[in-house]
C-alpha cells in the first residue's frame, strides 16, 4: 500500500464516532450538573463539591438529632465518634456536659430556645474547612455559623470573626 492508496472513507463509522464523542461529552456534562445539584449548588470550585456534600449531610444529620433532643447521638456526630460513651475522657476539650449546656433545650447558653427547625442558607470552603451558615427556628436575624472539618469529619463553632455574607 502506498501513500496514494488511501482507504475508502467510511461515512457510517464517522457518524458513529461523532455520536459517541458528543454523547460522551453530554453524559459528562449531565454528571457534573447532577453532582453540583446534589452538593447543594455550591459557589465554589468543583474539587470542593465533595466537601460540600459531606459537610451539609453531616450538619443536617446533626441538627436533626438536636431537633429530636437526642443529644447523645448529636454529640457522637459532633465528635465523629458514635461510640464516644466508651471513652469520654478522650474529649476533655469539649465535654458532653458543656455540649448539653450549649445545645440543650433548657440551657441558659442556648439563645434559640428549643430547636425545632433549621435551614442551611450559606456554605463555603474557607481555610480548609467548610463554613456553614444556619438559620434556626426560621429566625432571620442572627445566623449560627458552624465549621465542618473534612479531614476528621468533626464539627465546631465558627470563630466570631469568620462569617458568611447572607445578603440584605
Amino acid at each position: 500500500m502506498t501513500l496514494l492508496d488511501a482507504p475508502k472513507f467510511d461515512e457510517a463509522r464517522e457518524q458513529r464516532n461523532r455520536i459517541m464523542m458528543f454523547g460522551g461529552a453530554g453524559l459528562l456534562f449531565a454528571l457534573i450538573v447532577t453532582f453540583w445539584l446534589l452538593a447543594g449548588h455550591p459557589a465554589d470550585w468543583p474539587w470542593n463539591w465533595w466537601t460540600h456534600l459531606r459537610g451539609r449531610h453531616t450538619i443536617n444529620h446533626f441538627m436533626e438529632s438536636v431537633e429530636k433532643n437526642d443529644l447523645k447521638q448529636a454529640y457522637g456526630i459532633w465528635m465523629h465518634d458514635p461510640n464516644w460513651q466508651q471513652h469520654p475522657d478522650k474529649y476533655n476539650s469539649y465535654t458532653f456536659d458543656r455540649f448539653e449546656a450549649d445545645w440543650g433545650p433548657n440551657s441558659a447558653q442556648n439563645e434559640y430556645g428549643v430547636i425545632q427547625s433549621h435551614q442551611i442558607v450559606a456554605a463555603r470552603v474557607f481555610r480548609n474547612v467548610l463554613l456553614v451558615g444556619l438559620l434556626i427556628n426560621g429566625r432571620k436575624s442572627k445566623a449560627l455559623f458552624l465549621t465542618y472539618f473534612p479531614k476528621d469529619h468533626t464539627l465546631d463553632f465558627a470563630p466570631p470573626d469568620e462569617e458568611l455574607y447572607l445578603g440584605p
